[in-house]
């Protein structure tokens, strides 16, 4: 965090930093494209969170370098950038770091936002900041965004239009793990097929207490409905599990889960790590967490939709704001409006295979429709370094 870099190698071609497990996700695709392409490419990875050090580790293993990136102070990011010397810096979706940018700037490193995304909000803060962020966004070479909404409010905040490209978004290209839908097979024959499963994904503190309120409701007239949660952290894992355990409904653990699963178990906590795409990939429905909690902007809807399965999710996605549009124009996902239409939603759905199915269908086509932004993203990022590729 203050300059210290946990990797063995000296020198790098890119530096690409990620702060977290959605955006390590986002960038997935765009690090195994660059490294099909060039093998020879030497990319560190950095991160803020361990959730992010742990899916970088789980994806790439030895093929790429990682640590934790260092704090935008100017001594620590002198320090990291005496061992890495990276050829250009690539920040995913947010990250706007003024010491950072202004030294790889001083020595000569280019910058590249890729998959950034710009909420009204943020742009209507960042405005009134604007003469003391202007600087730093010169200094950024190229911009490739999700969407023309967020070229424009870069445009607004003084970025020259010529140095913003709409390239759509980095989510849409994920792909699934190998041997991940047989596993969910496995998973789902576990849980029963004959009973109606809820994946609740990427839950935050608030939302546990609302779903457990809507499950309840739901059981009278689906008996047999099994309700999976994901907390989104897992320090988490312990309270989930004890405020479940109190609502007289019978709750198990994922990670104590033998076999098949008694269908006497109403609630079962997923307590394990990288497993949200399986249990996905499982489920009749899901829901999409950090989206009936104000402050918390939203998860990825399309790892569901990316496997066909129906995606639901709140009124809070400023993070997803595009793709959140997207998926309901294709109806693909619903978004409800409050914890009570959540719970309508999530009847109707239950009690209609025809419109899951449907559902499902559509997400498919529209991820499928709306990919392509890796091969955007690495036309602006190619040419500045293309003195460092090995032909």
């Amino acid at each position: 965090r203050f300059g210290q870099i946990n990797c063995d190698e000296y020198g790098y071609d890119i530096w690409l930093h990620a702060v977290s497990m959605g955006e390590t996700n986002a960038a997935t695709p765009l690090v195994h494209e660059l490294l099909r392409r060039h093998p020879d490419l030497r990319i560190l990875i950095t991160t803020m969170t361990p959730t992010g050090s742990d899916r970088v580790f789980s994806t790439f293993g030895d093929s790429v370098g990682h640590s934790y990136a260092p704090y935008d102070y100017s001594f620590a990011v002198q320090r990291f950038l005496n061992r890495v010397q990276p050829g250009v810096l690539v920040l995913i979706e947010t990250e706007i770091w003024p010491n950072t940018i202004h030294l790889c700037s001083v020595r000569n490193v280019p910058v590249v936002m890729l998959n950034v995304r710009l909420s009204e909000k943020s742009r209507r803060n960042y405005q009134r900041i604007a003469w003391l962020l202007r600087p730093t966004l010169h200094r950024i070479e190229r911009f490739g965004v999700q969407s023309e909404k967020h070229r424009q409010r870069l445009i607004d905040l003084g970025v020259q239009p010529s140095n913003v490209y709409r390239t759509g978004s980095m989510k849409f290209e994920t792909k699934l793990a190998a041997g991940v839908r047989e596993v969910a097979e496995a998973v789902r024959q576990d849980w029963g097929r004959d009973r109606l499963v809820i994946v609740a994904g990427s839950t935050h503190e608030g939302e546990e207490e609302i779903l457990l309120r809507i499950f309840q409701q739901l059981k009278s007239t689906h008996s047999e409905l099994l309700l999976v949660i994901a907390p989104r952290h897992p320090e988490r894992f312990d309270a989930v599990f004890r405020l479940a355990a109190r609502s007289d409904l019978v709750t198990s653990r994922r990670t104590e889960q033998q076999g098949t699963l008694p269908n006497t178990v109403d609630i079962l906590v997923a307590d394990t790590l990288g497993e949200l795409p399986v249990l996905y990939s499982a489920a009749d429905i899901a829901f999409v967490g950090g989206s009936l909690i104000r402050g918390m902007g939203g998860h990825n809807i399309l790892e569901p939709c990316a496997v066909g399965v129906p995606a639901v999710f709140g009124s809070v996605m400023p993070n997803f704001e595009e793709i959140s549009h997207i998926a309901t124009t294709s109806k693909a996902g619903i978004q409800a409006r409050d914890p009570q239409d959540l719970e309508v939603q999530l009847s109707m759905l239950l009690s209609n295979p025809n419109l899951r199915a449907s559902m499902g269908e559509r997400g498919i086509g529209m991820v499928a429709e709306n990919s392509g932004a890796t091969e955007q993203s690495l036309q602006i990022l190619l040419p500045l370094i293309d003195h460092r590729i090995r032909y």
